[in-house]
């Protein structure tokens, strides 16, 4: 069977001290889960690691039932291999290369999104503010930073289904260290 490496994103831990998931008890717990060369990423719930090539639902759904049977609590996990997570980066419709790392984000949605799951919101309203779909993702040109942004607040009320959002240095990080 080939082997490939994936990244996790769990959604909302260690944040204002809710969720509390310290990383070297969460590359723990995927190294018993049989997955090998766990590496993580910061404190906000993003690991790598190589696993044998499969689902990443189901592979998603594995890593989540391990965390609430360890730490007690649900999490919401996405599962994205290498390929796809360079395939977001690369088709980026924004000037990332010339904008702050700050300034760009991506939300990735664990099924597809259409341009019809956000029709109610005006993206006229939100100038400069502006946001662009992609495969399994939404691309966010937020100019004063995710906290400021009026536009992610209307897209998360607008977006459906389980989805998690990372800056442009994390998106980079997690292809680059997927790529190894």
């Amino acid at each position: 069977m080939a082997i490939k490496a994936y990244a996790a994103l769990l959604r909302g831990i260690n944040v204002g001290g809710h969720k509390k998931v310290p990383m070297a008890d969460l590359r723990a717990l995927l190294t018993g889960l049989g997955l090998g060369d766990v590496r993580t990423h910061l404190q906000s719930g993003n690991a790598a690691f190589t696993g044998a090539e499969g689902d990443e639902r189901e592979l998603a759904e594995r890593i989540g039932r391990a965390i609430e049977d360890h730490f007690g609590f649900a999490v919401d996990v996405l599962v994205r291999d290498h390929a796809y997570l360079k395939a977001v980066a690369d088709a980026c419709p924004f000037p990332a290369a010339s904008l702050e790392p700050k300034q760009l984000h991506v939300t990735y949605f664990a099924d597809p999104v259409t341009a019809a799951d956000f029709a109610k919101v005006d993206g006229e309203r939100f100038l400069p503010e502006d946001f662009r779909l992609g495969d399994r993702a939404l691309y966010l040109y937020a100019p004063e930073g995710l906290g400021r942004s009026k536009l992610a607040e209307a897209l998360g009320r607008a977006a459906r289904g389980v989805a998690t959002t990372r800056n442009w240095n994390t998106v980079r990080k997690l292809v680059e260290l997927t790529g190894a």
